[in-house]
């Protein structure tokens, strides 16, 4: 388990994240994580394939692409994808490889440790940001949609 004094250094110490997977639908979780992010001083850089942008700025296709250094590689992800995604952090330089709730893969920690990258599993960006530094306003998830369906 990563303890609190990581988790809070991470996040108060890495600035530019890259989030592989955000999605451009705003119900979907790396969304509202991204967006949350984003309006707390954070550069969130979107790195799908199915998109031209999402949340305001320009997306790309992997992380081979991002032209400028990214601190934080946030993965939204299942496990078996973490390995190759972990090689790329590697190959950009990155700090961090932050994988979110329910994604953990022990290659993928092996290969980003192994380089000298700090590693997140299993823990969501959004939620330990308003843990840790709570007092800093949309600690929870409002869609202002009250439902339990799907959109459609």
């Amino acid at each position: 388990m990563d303890d609190i004094a990581k988790l809070r250094r991470i996040l108060k110490d890495n600035r530019t994240i890259a989030v592989v997977g955000l999605s451009a639908n705003w119900y979907r979780p790396s969304y509202f994580a991204a967006k949350y992010l984003q309006e707390h001083g954070y550069r969130v850089i979107p790195v799908n394939p199915q998109y031209d942008s999402v949340l305001g700025e320009k997306c790309f296709k992997a992380l081979a692409d991002v032209p400028e250094k990214v601190d934080v590689v946030d993965c939204f992800r299942r496990g078996e994808e973490i390995p190759a995604l972990a090689r790329e952090a590697v190959a950009i330089g990155a700090k961090v490889l932050w994988m979110q709730l329910g994604v953990a893969s022990a290659e993928g920690r092996r290969i980003a440790e192994a380089a000298g990258l700090e590693v997140v599993e299993d823990r969501c960006m959004k939620i330990e940001h308003g843990r840790l530094f709570g007092g800093l306003g949309w600690a929870g998830v409002n869609t202002k949609v009250i439902s339990a369906r799907r959109p459609a």
